[in-house]
């Protein structure tokens, strides 16, 4: 197929993608600010007097990095299953599918708009983080990767989900039940250190734990899992969930049927 033709269709894709976040940036911008300034004021100001320090930091400053990788995570997913089930449902993904543009190039467009509102909002939660709190990038490398690959991860997942979908309470379905527990359970407010035995190694089984971590260790410095391991994981999801979104777009499944 013409690289030429899928350069273009990829840059149209990533372009209408970002327009669309743009244009309704009351909708895709400022909740998830409003959301985690008040993350920040009743869990890190209020709450976190009383808890004192954690790890090292006091617990505005440890929560911080959580508090970011858990609004990339959110809007990464949450942009890209909105998105392309919308493009099923005005069936003008029927077009995309005509055209000549390969599969990978539909998946990499909606994906890169899932990684460019999610690092978006991060950055912005962070701008919102630094009035609240001090925060020193320790590892700079493995923070802007660390974030990169989480966006993408969930990006991806949220393609699976938009395909799968068929009527609109669908799109909400595994961001409620799955998602939503998964990123509290994940390390985000409290160290897993606290925890039981039992419940630490039942954490462990929790991907979002590893990426939480993998970003507060890029910042502060400090983590309750192993760096290598964390990457070995986040690799292992990108090329698998990829691997499924070119798999059920090849089946047509949730498109041709």
């Amino acid at each position: 197929m013409n690289v030429a033709l899928n350069l273009v269709a990829l840059k149209t894709i990533i372009r209408k993608e970002m327009v669309r976040v743009l244009r309704i940036w009351v909708q895709t911008i400022v909740p998830p600010a409003i959301t985690m300034t008040l993350y920040f004021i009743i869990f890190g100001n209020l709450i976190g007097r009383r808890i004192g320090a954690m790890d090292g930091f006091d617990y505005m400053q440890y929560i911080a990095p959580g508090l970011i990788m858990m609004s990339v995570i959110t809007n990464s997913y949450g942009n890209v299953v909105s998105s392309f089930f919308g493009a099923k449902f005005g069936r003008h993904v029927e077009e995309m599918l005509v055209a000549p543009m390969s599969y990978a190039t539909i998946i990499i467009g909606h994906v890169a708009g899932g990684v460019l509102r999610g690092l978006l909002v991060g950055a912005l939660v962070t701008v919102i983080a630094l009035f609240f709190t001090r925060l020193q990038v320790a590892h700079p490398f493995v923070m802007i990767s660390v974030v990169l690959l989480s966006s993408v991860v969930f990006s991806l997942a949220g393609f699976i989900n938009a395909v799968f979908a068929r009527k609109f309470d669908d799109i909400s379905i595994v961001p409620t039940f799955v998602l939503t527990p998964l990123t509290y359970l994940g390390g985000v407010f409290y160290s897993i250190s606290l925890l039981p035995e039992f419940w630490q190694t039942v954490s462990r089984a929790n991907p979002i734990l590893y990426m939480v971590n993998a970003f507060r260790y890029g910042i502060l410095g400090v983590s309750d899992i192993d760096i290598g391991h964390a990457y070995t994981i986040l690799a292992a999801f990108v090329v698998l969930l990829f691997s499924a979104c070119m798999l059920l777009m090849k089946r047509g499944v949730g498109i041709r049927e």
